[in-house]
């Protein structure tokens, strides 16, 4: 019997970087989810049953972190991932109760450990 994968929902509107952190994730024996947008079909759905969410914060229309304060609790973990690091955005997830933020371009490595950090400081 094989253990089911964990299943990360990824929220990125870059579609080089979806696929980029989809296959880095796929390696490391993921399954994962992938949306462009917060109000893409399933995502709700998607986001109530996955290991981790990793969003980034800038989407058009409703920001990562404006959809992640709209999910019921218990909300899952979340890594944010931004290209504009900076005191605004570090409050906006800071608000929500959030710590784990990854500045663009990050190492895959770099990920993967705010993936488990996340998930191990929901538990």
């Amino acid at each position: 019997m094989t253990t089911p994968r964990k299943l990360i929902a990824i929220l990125e509107d870059d579609t080089g970087m979806r696929r980029a952190v989809e296959r880095l994730l796929k390696l490391y024996g993921f399954r994962t989810r992938s949306f462009a947008g917060a109000d893409d079909v399933g995502l709700v759905q998607c986001v109530g049953s996955a290991y981790c969410l990793v969003a980034d914060v800038q989407l058009p229309g409703t920001s990562g972190p404006a959809f992640f304060a709209t999910l019921p609790h218990p909300r899952p973990p979340v890594v944010f991932v931004t290209a504009y690091d900076n005191d605004k955005t570090r409050a906006d997830i800071g608000r929500i109760g959030v710590a784990e933020l990854l500045t663009k371009p990050f190492l895959g490595g770099d990920l993967l450990a705010a993936i488990e950090r996340a998930a191990r400081s929901s538990s």
